[in-house]
């Protein structure tokens, strides 16, 4: 079989039945009529397609970049998948935010270790690579507008294909990125936009999932705007005002020079306007953007603050030429911050001692697909534990985590992922303080983390630029690098570049740092690290159990009360971050496999609190905490004895057994209470007293499983498509107490108006899936994640197990204002008798797979029929054709009994229907030859010689005529 190339097809004649013309409009830039402020952000999480590609073959990666047909080679055709016409029938839907790992089997691999065990990499590159496609309509109305998609996250390397163009690529998993489509729209037509994620490459080394996995958009706005991330404001406080330095950068595409007038209006959380300004205005290049700098003063202004979230709103108005173009919005927050070397933190004026967990960004049952309410659930979490600060480690955040922060009151500490003034790590730090400058919650700027190349005199340089760009784009925070732990490089290289010195893991060394430079303010920036297994209070290697007993250490590593008290006692110590607030895929230690995360958090990947949670408690609120620990249903350890632990923050506890007194303790400071009791099973009761009032907690010996009991964290939810809500399942005993060590099989079900997304129960040896509905219990609990519908209305879940009584709950799911969308576009598919429908050609595969000529002239092509009698009548649609558009035409035809016949342009269809299969004929007539003036021929032709006139040798003797049999089957999509 010949191997057909485009050239080949274009000039042999087999020419597609219609060529579409290009739309009447003017190129170059938008014309001056286009409409004052077109502003508009549309979410553009919905009504995606995904499928798996191939990170070695070609054949199972779409023919991506494949042979001849490669696609860079042309504009405009880049791949099949990125016209309409493609048939993506075998493709899954998906919403974002959406992470393909979290759904892959485990792996007992080595080398997958820092990845939790899932199988993605160089080594398997069948589940490395993943495709994206979204179809959706823009307006006539938008011709103009420039129109670009925002990504906030992809992991990890994304290719973007617009409309069958090729448009960019961009790597690093974690910073966001946006592209500019304006030139390749087709407004008032459907419009495809194409992902190739690859996840071969890694950025750390901790489970990092692989997709689109945070939020998407789409933008709108007239040529001249407001920049991406174009507004800064600046705040100082001075008695009972607030003086506000407002930046705003303004964009011109109009494609002449435009003069440019802004007016900045504060408003406050009531919507009450409470200054203003306006500059004189001020030419912007075409192409070129103009900066404008004002001040607005606030009197008395609201403060934001850990307990006093206040927040306000400038409103940015643009003018050009005097008309109206664009109005921005961008919520910020009044503050002050100040570190002092010898007396710590101050937020607006008031010492705050800094209790931070670090986290990454997975959770159970969603990977690092988090919608926003798992974000506020995480801080809310966390929050009721005492932790005010939070450092995304080791990573920009998800911007709604920061809204989160804002919003509820939690300081952050915002890292970027590169140390380096590289092209691209710049442009990752950048890009970060650009786009998180304007919260309130930020305090300080995390340029890297325990890098070697810090401590150098090339990390100097590096460290210097990073800090040159904070400077320049922000200036109002200070800005720290998390440096080797154990304290060996403290005060060497770029660690000096430092506002604020961190530290990781060295609290003797950061003792002696401070005494020999006492003017410079210091920080925990990585802490702790203590290991524990919720539930288990031995060692057990083969079941990846620690015990949950804190090893109090002052090594600056792994004792919380070690390190809690260390910080506590010293005045100029402002506080540090906890490793880790959450468990986490990947990285699991202390055990390897069959653990596939970590033990390092207070609460377990399902957010379910570990017995250090209210260590933390007790000494991180003023709300009163009693937490006895281990359980108390030891069978076999009759007559042992077993050390009975309190974290509390009573003044003094007493503790019984069996109503016997085992005497009474004052509580020290920042410590716990420890009793050696000989067990039997029975009742522990302690007793704790604090300002005269009394406490109590138990510990019973528990009975045989008997009943499911259910708890939610809110039973009122929005009916937007993505609110959650976090169900947990308690397996408890006829009296109703939870069963510490209990694995019973726990079926999560929702109906009405929600579904079940994903399951957990902190078991670090889980390899249960968690996307699924069925998960075991593990210490008693476990955990499903429930998500609205945009419906409102009921959504009745229930939790049942074999040989257990059920337990159920109605949350109720209320409509909500959506956020703006971009509605996802779907085919309509004609409905009649006969043949009426769409209808796809079967690629036949020859010995060298799919020929050629058959993707050149078939491919993607789609017959849309519609029948009525013995008429046919429909439309044909394809994608760009060899060197021509889009293949596009009207169909004319009729069909009697089982035979068929129609034609498309120049191109003649004849065959016959077989129930949903059609066997067709194609003809089409001969491409007029080009003149020649070659004189005619006369007498016999030479054996050897040039070819007869004509004759064009380069068509292999194919001109025209019939070509090759079409067959077509009914496709749904």
């Amino acid at each position: 079989m010949r191997n057909w190339s485009r050239r080949d097809v274009l000039k042999s004649g087999l020419v597609l039945p219609a060529v579409a013309r290009l739309p009447n409009a003017a190129f170059g830039y938008a014309a001056a009529t286009t409409p004052a402020s077109t502003r508009e952000r549309l979410l553009l999480d919905f009504g995606w397609r995904f499928h798996f590609g191939h990170g070695t073959d070609a054949a199972k990666d779409l023919g991506y970049n494949s042979g001849r047909n490669g696609s860079f080679q042309k504009t405009g055709n880049f791949l099949p998948a990125g016209a309409l016409s493609y048939d993506d029938t075998g493709w899954s839907d998906v919403d974002l935010p959406h992470d393909w790992v979290i759904s892959l089997p485990f792996k007992n691999d080595a080398s997958l270790s820092s990845k939790g065990f899932y199988p993605v990499g160089r080594s398997y590159p069948e589940y490395s690579v993943g495709w994206y496609r979204r179809v959706f309509d823009l307006t006539a109305e938008d011709m103009g507008k420039r129109i670009s998609v925002e990504f906030d996250g992809v992991y990890r390397e994304a290719l973007v294909v617009f409309n069958g163009y090729y448009i960019g690529r961009h790597h690093g998993g974690y910073d966001p990125f946006r592209f500019d489509l304006t030139d390749f729209v087709k407004p008032g037509e459907p419009n495809v936009l194409l992902l190739r994620v690859d996840a071969t490459e890694s950025d750390g080394w901790f489970y990092e999932g692989a997709g689109i996995y945070r939020h998407t958009w789409l933008v709108k706005t007239a040529p001249v705007h407001v920049a991406q991330w174009g507004t800064f404001v600046r705040s100082t406080v001075e008695g009972g005002r607030a003086n506000l330095e407002i930046r705003t950068e303004v964009e011109n595409h109009a494609g002449a020079s435009r003069v440019v007038r802004i007016t900045s209006t504060v408003l406050d959380a009531a919507g009450k306007a409470v200054g203003k300004a306006s500059i004189k205005p001020m030419a912007v290049p075409t192409d070129g953007t103009g900066t404008f700098e004002q001040q607005v003063s606030v009197s008395n202004p609201a403060l934001w603050s850990l307990e006093e979230r206040n927040m306000y709103r400038l409103v940015t108005e643009v003018e050009a030429d005097g008309a109206a173009t664009d109005r921005y919005e961008t919520h910020f927050g009044i503050r002050t911050l100040r570190f002092d070397a010898d007396q710590g933190f101050f937020l607006n004026g008031k010492s705050v001692k800094i209790k931070g967990t670090c986290n990454h960004q997975d959770h159970a049952g969603l990977g690092v697909a988090l919608p926003d309410a798992a974000q506020r659930f995480r801080v809310r979490t966390l929050q009721e534990m005492g932790c005010n600060a939070w450092r995304s480690a080791h990573n920009p955040p998800t911007p709604e985590l920061l809204d989160a922060c804002d919003e509820m009151g939690m300081l952050f500490l915002d890292e970027t992922r590169m140390m380096s003034s590289n092209p691209e790590g710049i442009a990752q730090f950048e890009n970060l303080i650009r786009r998180d400058r304007n919260h309130p919650c930020v305090f300080m700027w995390n340029m890297g983390n325990e890098e070697r190349e810090s401590t150098t005199e090339t990390g100097l340089h590096i460290l210097s630029t990073m800090k040159r760009s904070a400077a320049k784009l922000d200036g109002s925070r200070p800005v720290t690098v998390a440096p080797p732990p154990l304290g060996l490089s403290l005060g060497q290289g770029g660690l000096n570049v430092s506002d604020v010195v961190g530290y990781n893991y060295a609290d003797p060394q950061i003792d002696a740092y401070h005494n020999a430079h006492p003017k410079i303010p210091v920080m925990g920036t990585e802490n702790v690290s203590a290991v524990a297994t919720r539930g288990a209070y031995a060692i057990d290697a083969s079941k990846g159990a620690v015990s949950s007993y804190d090893p109090y250490t002052t090594s600056g590593r792994a004792s919380a009360e070690g390190w809690w008290r260390f910080v506590n006692t010293r005045p100029w110590m402002p506080g540090g971050f906890v490793w880790t607030g959450f468990d986490y895929r990947g990285e699991p230690s202390p055990y390897q496999w069959p653990n596939i995360n970590s033990e390092y958090g207070f609460v377990d990947v399902c957010g379910f609190p570990k017995d250090t949670y209210y260590y933390y408690q007790a000494w991180w609120t003023d709300r009163p905490v009693l937490h006895m620990f281990p359980h108390w249903s030891w069978t076999g350890l009759e007559g042992k004895q077993i050390a009975v632990w309190l974290h509390t923050n009573m003044e003094r506890v007493e503790l019984f057994q069996d109503g016997v007194s085992l005497g009474a303790k004052d509580v020290p400071q920042d410590s716990h209470l420890q009793w050696i009791v000989t067990y039997k099973p029975g009742v522990l009761e302690a007793r704790g007293f604090r300002k005269g009032q009394q406490m109590i907690a138990r510990r019973e010996t528990v009975g045989k499983a008997v009943k499911l009991a259910i708890r939610v964290d809110r039973t009122e939810i929005s009916a937007d498509g993505a609110d959650l809500a976090f169900i947990t399942a308690e397996v408890q005993d006829a009296a109703g107490l939870a069963l510490p060590i209990t694995d019973n099989e726990v079926t999560f079900n929702a109906t009405g108006a929600g579904r079940v997304i994903g399951t957990g129960n902190g078991d670090p040896t889980s390899h249960e899936p968690d996307t699924q509905n069925v998960r075991r219990a593990f210490a008693g609990l476990c955990m499903g994640i429930v998500q609205t519908t945009r419906h409102a209305g009921a959504i009745s879940i229930e939790i049942s197990s074999p040989g257990l009584a059920s337990a159920s709950v109605t949350l109720t799911s209320s409509a909500v204002e959506m956020t703006p969308q971009v509605s996802p576009w779907k085919r309509a598919v004609p409905a009649g008798e006969g043949v009426t429908g769409l209808w796809r050609p079967v690629l036949q595969p020859g010995p060298s797979g799919i020929d050629p000529l058959q993707l050149a002239v078939s491919g993607d092509t789609l017959y849309i029929f519609t029948q009525s009698g013995t008429t046919l009548t429909g439309t044909l649609d394809g994608p760009p054709a060899a060197f021509g558009p889009a293949v596009t035409g009207a169909i004319h035809g009729t069909v009697e009994g089982d035979r068929v016949q129609f034609k498309v342009g120049t191109t003649t269809y004849d065959g016959s229907v077989i129930g949903d299969r059609m066997e067709l004929r194609r003809s089409a007539p001969p491409r007029p030859l080009a003149a020649t003036s070659r004189p005619a021929e006369t007498g016999e032709r030479p054996v050897i010689g040039p070819p007869p006139e004509g004759t064009d040798p380069s068509l292999g003797g194919f001109r025209g005529g019939a070509q090759p049999q079409l067959v077509l089957r009914r496709s749904q999509r």
